[in-house]
């Protein structure tokens, strides 16, 4: 069942830990560079979050060894942190959760490093903007299916694709609830967005294909036909009017 948040306490608490994530991926956002090895944003994120009293979300959760997803260039989303130095050009996603008081906050960010080619920054900036047109129609009484269409059409419009096999979704006391929240559908279709709901909007977008394999440790993604991907996310509460942003530093 999705979350619906009541209590003045709930949404309080629902916004510091959206602030807590957002500044917490903003430093991480700062930190790249050409060089840093990926595991370094594990370690930062570590440090950060004992130093503000959050859980970090991604651990452990089943089974997953960091607490930070790193996905660079072809690479969708849940790569591994490990020992790769970043490099010039690269197209860097971070994807990131933490629990505050027992409430979960989700965000994504993708990053052009140093020298990255028009088509990557082209890339970036139509995934960024799907995302907020996604947000733009969240509101009581639309249906999932609303942030679908207005994502796909959009992405679609500028000659990308969306991956189909990875979705947004409900967030709240675990990070992933009801409803599941696609990337592309018809207007029509899906639950109907309440007020008090709290979603995450995810779109995942390709130069190339939509469609996706996964790396034989079972976690990274990627496109299948090795064209560069990018990912936005942010936490949202549904209101009766615009939708509140809880992710935003």
């Amino acid at each position: 069942m999705p979350i619906i948040l009541k209590s003045r306490d709930e949404i309080s608490i629902m916004r510091e830990s959206g602030r807590i994530l957002a500044e917490t991926l903003q430093l991480l956002v700062e930190r790249l560079r050409p060089g840093l090895v990926e595991k370094e944003l594990d370690e930062i994120v570590r440090r950060e979050f004992r130093r503000r009293g959050v859980t970090p979300t991604f651990l452990g959760y089943l089974g997953y060894p960091a607490t930070v997803c790193v996905s660079i260039n072809d690479e969708i989303v849940h790569g591994i942190p490990g020992d790769r130095e970043i490099m010039d050009g690269d197209v860097v996603s971070i994807d990131l959760g933490c629990t505050y008081k027992g409430f979960v906050a989700d965000s994504a960010v993708t990053v052009g490093v140093g020298n990255v080619s028009p088509a990557a920054r082209r890339l970036i900036d139509v995934t960024r903007e799907a995302l907020w047109r996604g947000i733009a129609v969240s509101r009581a009484g639309a249906r999932v299916g609303e942030i679908g269409a207005a994502i796909q059409g959009y992405v679609e419009g500028e000659g990308f694709s969306v991956v189909r096999e990875y979705v947004g979704h409900g967030v709240g006391r675990q990070m992933h609830e009801d409803p599941q929240v696609p990337n592309y559908g018809t207007p029509a279709s899906g639950p109907v967005l309440r007020a008090g709901m709290v979603i995450a909007i995810e779109p995942m977008v390709n130069i190339g294909d939509w469609r996706t394999k996964r790396d034989p440790d079972n976690w990274t993604v990627r496109t299948i036909d090795g064209t560069l991907s990018a990912h936005f996310e942010h936490t949202l509460a549904i209101t009766e009017g615009e939708p509140e942003v809880l992710t935003l530093p």
